[in-house]
């Protein structure tokens, strides 16, 4: 499911909400658990999930072409951690 659809199906299943005011529900939640993340804290949704951040250290790779070592730089990466509910719903 894309956001587009995400919005499409809370528009319909709520009928007295109108679709921008369900558009603008949506992106206010996705920033904000965007906006938490960028602050190096964590965004949980209880029975959905928890969103965090992780560090991957400096490196030394390799170009797969060259085989030439090449320095990757420290990054953080997002990572999700599905919760209790999901799991037990996708184990069923």
């Amino acid at each position: 499911m894309i956001k587009s659809e995400l919005i499409q199906k809370l528009a319909d299943e709520n009928p007295h909400l109108f679709q921008r005011d369900v558009e603008n529900i949506v992106n206010t939640i996705i920033d904000e658990i965007g906006d938490a993340l960028a602050d190096g804290g964590r965004a949980e949704l209880r029975g959905f999930g928890a969103f965090s951040v992780k560090n991957r250290p400096a490196r030394v790779g390799r170009n797969p072409r060259t085989g030439e070592k090449v320095e990757v730089e420290e990054k953080f990466v997002p990572q999700f951690k599905a919760g209790k509910e999901i799991r037990e719903r996708l184990n069923k």
